[in-house]
């Protein structure tokens, strides 16, 4: 086939890329592409909180795409920013310099971080974030007289991102055992997962041991040697876990007892997920750096970004000869078009007080979820904030007695869902709900309604 024929694949119907002529010059993440052909979901529209596949049928949108539709799908306000600003410029040399928008952009993010998070370094992804704070963290340390801290700290079932830094500060094996050995100098600990302690304590009686005991690793790794801790504020892929108020206070006293940066991975819980603009005010701390994306744009375009303290910052601000620049960078961070849509995004949110409709949406969601899925008998926990909700799924509530390893409770459920027009998050032990923050009380009374139907027609199967 020429150059020139190759381009008749432009021409494909919405038919015929759901085809596994189409299919199979695709990867896509985390999917044994063998089995996705056999029944594949190639979606062709999307609008407020619904999705259209290829083939017509609707579905609702109960995770955000993946946790990233934040102001919902087709919103106008964003997607007329992003037409005018494709007017004027679609891309800037970033060699040289940046742009209006990226600049007023990271203006907004300075008013609407918590605490003294003054300056903001701009980029594409989540994992960029996560692997650009942990650099910023050790630069830090280098520019300030620490050379020797190297080290970072986070936490075991974690998940901070695809590249080979981000994912050495993972914690879940199946995530990154493919591509070790990884970068060292990462140590990891357990979660707050006050449902399974790990040190199999209770909470309160516990006196926080999980954060405590931080206190501890710095010591015995060194404190010479740590540069900084990375957490998600809610673990997503542990299971949506939630820590006690007291925990994240804890960490932060440590922290500051051994010149540790905490870092915020709220690449999930930023932007009004949690009931707050970001989790670090929900759960009242404030950390060194604070990693955002996903919502940040609403998934209208590729952003991300790090929230930095004016004492990490100060560390990078100096004359030419001074060489203290962050040494980093990014073809299509700080992008135009990227910042316009995060401008038009953010505004909505603030606008639209869409985190006071997380908070009340989330309520009202965890209380059907407990009406409607109690019934079933395998609700061990449901827990998160605002909409950001996750269910433990247990074979026995009482003593807490998990699922077989091979049962998979949680990925039968979650694709029953899906044939039953439902999006939703799942692993072999949970389920999880994240709608767009402008859901209301039907859509969620429908989510709900249509997760109970398909636990049950699971359970249904399992018993026979």
């Amino acid at each position: 086939m020429s150059i020139k024929d190759a381009l008749e694949v432009t021409k494909a119907t919405n038919a015929d890329v759901q085809t596994p002529d189409y299919l199979k010059h695709i990867i896509l993440d985390f999917m044994q592409m063998q089995e996705f052909i056999k029944e594949p979901f190639v979606l062709a529209k999307a609008d407020g909180i619904r999705y259209e596949d290829v083939n017509g049928k609707s579905y609702i949108d109960g995770i955000s795409g993946i946790f990233v539709a934040t102001v919902g799908h087709n919103n106008r306000r964003v997607i007329e920013a992003m037409k005018a600003q494709l007017d004027q410029m679609a891309f800037s040399p970033p060699l040289h310099g940046t742009n209006p928008p990226a600049v007023k952009l990271a203006k907004l993010l300075s008013e609407i971080t918590p605490g003294d998070l003054n300056t903001i370094k701009l980029l594409s992804g989540g994992s960029e974030a996560t692997e650009a704070a942990m650099k910023i963290a050790k630069q830090y340390h280098k520019q300030t007289g620490n050379p020797t801290k190297f080290k970072i700290i986070s936490r075991y079932q974690g998940y901070h991102g695809a590249t080979l830094g981000s994912l050495a500060a993972t914690g879940t094996a199946r995530r990154k055992s493919v591509f070790e050995p990884l970068p060292g100098g990462f140590i990891h600990f357990f979660p707050p997962h006050c449902y399974r302690c790990p040190y199999k304590k209770t909470y309160p009686s516990c006196e926080l041991l999980c954060a405590t005991i931080i206190r501890d690793i710095i010591r015995y790794e060194g404190p010479e040697t740590v540069a900084a801790v990375i957490v998600e504020p809610i673990s997503n892929t542990g299971g949506i876990i939630t820590p006690p108020p007291e925990y994240y206070p804890i960490l932060r006293e440590i922290c500051d007892e051994f010149n540790v940066l905490l870092i915020f991975d709220e690449i999930i819980t930023g932007f009004g997920r949690t009931g707050e603009m970001f989790a670090a005010q929900t759960f009242k701390t404030t950390p060194d750096l604070l990693c955002m994306g996903k919502g940040m744009s609403s998934g209208y375009a590729p952003l991300a970004g790090v929230a930095i303290s004016d004492r990490v910052a100060k560390a990078f601000w100096g004359k030419a000869e001074d060489a203290v620049g962050f040494s980093h960078g990014h073809t299509y961070a700080g992008n135009p078009l990227s910042a316009a849509a995060g401008l038009a995004c953010i505004q909505e949110i603030i606008e639209r007080d869409l985190p006071a409709n997380a908070r009340t949406m989330g309520a009202y969601l965890k209380n059907k979820l407990e009406e409607g899925l109690g019934k079933h008998g395998i609700v061990g926990e449901i827990r998160g904030k605002g909409l950001l909700l996750g269910v433990e799924l247990v074979k026995n509530p009482e003593t807490k007695e998990a699922f077989g390893p091979k049962e998979k409770i949680g990925v039968k459920i979650g694709k029953q869902a899906l044939k039953n027009g439902l999006v939703i998050r799942f692993d072999p032990d949970w389920v999880s709900l994240a709608p767009p923050l402008i859901v209301d009380k039907g859509d969620i009374d429908r989510m709900v309604e249509i997760l109970v139907k398909s636990v049950g027609e699971v359970m249904k199967t399992a018993k026979r």
